[in-house]
């Protein structure tokens, strides 16, 4: 149905009932972490830089904060530089580490910038180099096998973890009306760039700021039960037991520890969004249903 064709009457009830919401995070900061199938599919992109561009002008202060991991390979390949990972996590040296800063900083960071100011926002893209606002050391990797009587630590160049957020330079973009776009880029102490899982980086900047709320696209509905249902509201506790007795694992895992950490660590809630779904963010604020797994500190 077209925009035009629609009842009127509907789009007033939807605005109504989406007021309790809109008054509830106008002043708020929610950070975003974008990446999957919501950066490579065109309606998705289309409708996520709308949801950020609506969620600014009703008094939201987003913050998003983007992968590239996908746009990273192709370049690699393209290079015939080839991709190595260890534990799922790209083998990183000085020359794929300048494809890495080519791709988000550059290719993958300046496209969502546009596409925001295209939707009739304003945009400004950043590296975590920028006003050194991601300190990072460098990550230290850790491969045992049942036959090793101890642990080995693996060099896998430069992928960092995050050491500190300075949230100078996002406050004052979010308060001149500016939508930060941050590419998950850091910077250690001597001057060494490192690339970070965007994940982390998002849950990172979420604590620093005390984001009201932290959300994490990704490819799939949100957090299953062992049957296979959507769990679509956790506490903190209640995924803690879920770790331990092992249905949460593999991919998912360590998505989930992000979001754990983050609440732990004073955000609002944090919530696993399905973004293959168009405009998830909005239905995930703007909705009782949501589109995911919510995880919040409440406790009984």
């Amino acid at each position: 149905m077209s925009a035009s064709s629609r009842d009127p009457r509907h789009v007033v009830e939807i605005l109504s009932e989406a007021l309790p919401y809109i008054q509830r995070y106008s002043g708020k900061t929610v950070v975003v972490k974008y990446g999957g199938n919501a950066m490579t599919e065109d309606k998705l992109i289309d409708s996520f830089a709308r949801d950020m561009v609506l969620m600014k002008e009703v008094g939201i202060n987003p913050v998003v904060v983007h992968g590239g991991g996908p746009q990273i390979g192709q370049l690699l390949a393209r290079l015939n530089i080839e991709s190595r990972f260890v534990n799922g996590m790209r083998v990183t040296d000085a020359e794929t580490m300048d494809v890495v800063e080519m791709v988000l900083g550059g290719l993958v960071n300046k496209s969502i910038v546009n596409q925001i100011n295209q939707c009739g926002g304003k945009a400004i893209g950043v590296t975590g180099k920028d006003n050194a606002q991601i300190l990072a050391r460098q990550l230290k990797v850790e491969h045992r096998t049942p036959e090793m009587t101890a642990s080995e630590i693996i060099d896998i160049g430069h992928v960092g973890e995050v050491e500190h957020i300075s949230t100078d330079l996002i406050e004052m973009l979010a308060e001149r009306d500016f939508i930060p776009v941050i590419a998950p880029i850091g910077v250690d102490r001597e001057g060494h760039s490192y690339n970070i899982n965007a994940d982390l980086v998002a849950g990172k900047v979420a604590e620093a700021l005390k984001a009201e709320k932290l959300m994490l696209l990704t490819n799939v509905a949100g957090l299953q039960d062992a049957q296979g249902n959507v769990m679509t509201g956790l506490s903190t506790e209640q995924v803690d037991a879920l770790i331990a007795d092992g249905t949460i694992y593999g991919g998912m895992l360590p998505k989930i520890r992000c979001a754990l950490e983050a609440v732990k660590g004073g955000v609002g809630s944090a919530v696993i969004v399905d973004g293959r779904v168009v405009h998830s963010t909005l239905l995930e604020i703007f909705t009782d249903a949501g589109v995911g797994t919510q995880i919040t500190d409440q406790r009984d």
